[in-house]
């Protein structure tokens, strides 16, 4: 009956195939530009915005792919056995096609923006595609090449609009696509209990090792972000942040104990309503911070060094 009622047309299908609610991960392209002096330029939002609309259609491009090679395996799962290609409401054949064109339309356009962001978007889907293939199957592998994937995104918006790849950033985004990555895997075993034939590193995953992951890229998350703001944020005024996170991170934790969430991270973001409002508020703050707060001085001694040694 379920296979009745979410019957889709052919392009309704094919656009579900491209899953465009994971397209919101591509978020992680906006740190780039928000924490430089590029967020009053125009011209880097246009770059921007071509940049992210690329990475969409290649991480749609990989999906697809993803899809075809899980097709047997998602068919026995309770949720997965509902995509186009499990389904059947997209033919392999149609898969196959589709995938060429979000292939040579996201490379076009990576090209469109530089030489240099068209070989940052191949080496993701490289990194994508040996994910799908090899390590998706190998314990906590498969999670740190997920968390890979993640943290080619601020590089891609670092890259797409010429500013310099802060370590900041990418440490911070490293521990939370851990975190995302590590309570996914929790939120899968706790969703899959009792079906066997979906994945063979699941197996390998025990929930006591998972509490003790998700503790680790916790605190790394948190300390991470709180190290930055106090260090290498352009304003000691971004502390006025760290709230947000700690909320965030601590309500995600909470729907994946109390409501089972967390197997489908994108779906946990997008659904619950107190984390996207922390969202907002924090970028509301994040902009006001860096649009009026006064400039820290983060290496005085240096400025001294300098004044003493001027004519």
């Amino acid at each position: 009956m379920d296979s009745v009622v979410r019957r889709r047309s052919a392009p309704l299908a094919a656009l579900a195939a491209l899953r465009p609610k994971q397209w919101a991960k591509n978020v992680l392209m906006l740190p780039a530009i928000i924490f430089s002096e590029a967020i009053r330029n125009p011209t880097e939002w246009v770059h921007l915005g071509v940049a992210f609309f690329a990475f969409s259609l290649l991480a749609s491009t990989g999906y697809i792919f993803n899809d075809w090679r899980d097709i047997e395996s998602d068919r026995r799962h309770p949720k997965k056995r509902f995509r186009p290609l499990a389904s059947g409401e997209l033919t392999e054949r149609g898969g196959w096609g589709l995938m060429a064109l979000t292939f040579s339309a996201a490379l076009g356009l990576a090209w469109v923006v530089s030489p240099q962001f068209f070989v940052v978007s191949l080496l993701y889907f490289a990194t994508t595609l040996s994910y799908s293939v090899y390590f998706k199957h190998i314990v906590i592998l498969d999670v740190m090449f997920l968390a890979a994937c993640y943290l080619w995104r601020p590089v891609a918006g670092a890259v797409a609009i010429g500013v310099a790849i802060s370590p900041w950033l990418l440490l911070c985004t490293a521990f939370l696509a851990l975190f995302l990555g590590f309570n996914k895997r929790r939120g899968e075993i706790m969703l899959l209990e009792g079906i066997g034939g979906t994945r063979k590193s699941l197996d390998e995953y025990s929930p006591a090792m998972l509490s003790e992951f998700q503790a680790i890229t916790t605190s790394g998350t948190i300390i991470s972000y709180a190290l930055y703001t106090v260090l290498g944020s352009p304003t000691d005024w971004l502390l006025l942040t760290l709230p947000f996170v700690l909320f965030g991170i601590f309500r995600y934790i909470y729907l994946m104990d109390q409501k089972g969430e967390g197997a489908a991270p994108d779906e946990t973001l997008l659904r619950d309503r107190p984390i996207l409002v922390t969202c907002v508020l924090y970028l509301i703050v994040v902009v006001a911070v860096l649009g009026f707060a006064p400039r820290a001085d983060r290496h005085p001694a240096l400025a001294v060094e300098q004044a003493a040694a001027a004519p």
